[in-house]
């Protein structure tokens, strides 16, 4: 039974089959474009074969969307009372890997539990911010802006960075970050502090490059600044990314038809740099298009994020579109040469489960916050009304 302006009663909101209408299904249909757009660039790059890659793409879309709308009927006061012990579990899976991860090709990243082996940071991406999330929702604005209670966001965000840095996992590092500085600037954070802060990184680049990163890392940057300085080693990532996008021109060479990756010179063509495949095989008109779908993603992502009733469900959403936007910005820059290579993949676009399922689960708490976005959450248990 449903109220004047198509409003549900309270009491009906909990029905199964009225949150599953209240799935935003147009936001689901884009992610399924673009984890499409994704199958047809690993069939092309593959010889015009589903495997290895294309088939497994689409079967992990196919599990982690059931699970992105599963996680969609969970109540957001769910949400909010798994917050700090999510963040809890993953800092102490964090120092876990610090202590006995495994160790593959230089980096610590991996823990082991039995027969399963994932990567804690992963958690992280999510943990903070619903832990984040969380914390500001109880907090006045005035604190929010400026007050000696942010340092406890600001410590739980330099905790979980560090560990990551440490691994070490630039990438991830700052796709744990940047999300959690944007839920502190979206929670009312002071635009002192902000500036502040900007100037205190810009000053700490130069010598947090040449002092602190590993030699690996610093020889990335330095590349990125000239990669035409060594064009067979360490700048050839990017100088054949920069020769695929470049060779799309406007429509492209046609599906199939990209040489630098049919022939395999563009390395990591399935993964970090499948952009740049679809540049060469689609051009620009093809990069336009798959741009303006992950735009259309965010826009449609701060939109729930902006009908919340909650505090807590405005932040979380968010937080997860700040994650998402990263992944694009850094892959999109990182390809075009604009960013030094640190290992992001373009997200439902590159092959890869771990993104791929950290992106979903993410998404599956911006469908509860659209869900439920009438939910309101209180410092306690919460209350519907």
């Amino acid at each position: 039974m449903t109220l004047s302006g198509g409003l549900t009663r309270p009491g009906e909101r909990d029905r199964p089959i009225i949150k599953f209408m209240e799935v935003d299904w147009t936001f689901c249909l884009v992610l399924a474009m673009i984890a499409g757009i994704g199958s047809l660039m690993l069939f092309s790059i593959a010889g015009a074969s589903w495997e290895p890659w294309a088939d497994k793409h689409l079967l992990r879309f196919g599990i982690y969307f059931v699970m992105m709308i599963i996680l969609a009927m969970i109540d957001l006061r769910v949400w909010f009372a798994i917050a700090y012990p999510l963040y809890a579990v993953g800092l102490l899976l964090l120092v876990a890997v610090e202590l006995v991860g495994d160790v593959s090709l230089g980096a610590q990243r991996w823990l082991s539990i039995g027969p399963l082996r994932f990567q804690p940071s992963e958690i992280m991406k999510i943990g903070v911010v619903l832990a984040l999330a969380r914390y500001y929702h109880g907090l006045s604005a005035d604190s929010a802006r400026l007050s000696w209670r942010l340092l406890i966001p600001a410590f739980m965000i330099i905790a979980p960075v560090l560990l990551v840095a440490h691994q070490p996992d630039l990438g991830t590092a700052i796709l744990i970050a940047a999300p959690g500085f944007a839920i502190m600037v979206l929670a009312g954070l002071s635009w002192r502090i902000i500036l502040a802060g900007a100037g205190a990184v810009l000053v700490a680049i130069p010598p947090f490059v040449m002092f602190v990163l590993h030699d690996y890392q610093r020889n990335r940057v330095l590349t990125f600044l000239n990669p035409e300085q060594d064009p067979s080693g360490t700048g050839y990532h990017i100088l054949q990314s920069k020769i695929a996008l470049g060779s799309g021109g406007l429509l492209g060479k046609g599906f199939g038809l990209g040489s630098q990756s049919q022939l395999n010179f563009l390395p990591e063509k399935q993964t970090d740099f499948i952009f740049a495949t679809l540049a060469e095989e689609f051009g620009f008109v093809g990069c336009f298009g798959v741009l303006f779908l992950y735009g259309a993603v965010i826009f449609m992502a701060l939109r729930i994020a902006s009908i919340s009733h909650s505090h807590f469900g405005r932040l979380a959403a968010g937080g997860v579109t700040a994650t998402f936007s990263m992944y694009v910005l850094i892959n999109g820059a990182m390809v075009m040469g604009m960013a030094p290579v640190v290992g992001v993949p373009m997200p439902m676009l590159s092959y890869g489960g771990t993104v791929m399922g950290t992106v979903m689960i993410g998404f599956g708490l911006v469908q509860a916050v659209r869900v439920h976005r009438y939910t309101e959450v209180t410092s306690g248990k919460g209350s519907l009304v």
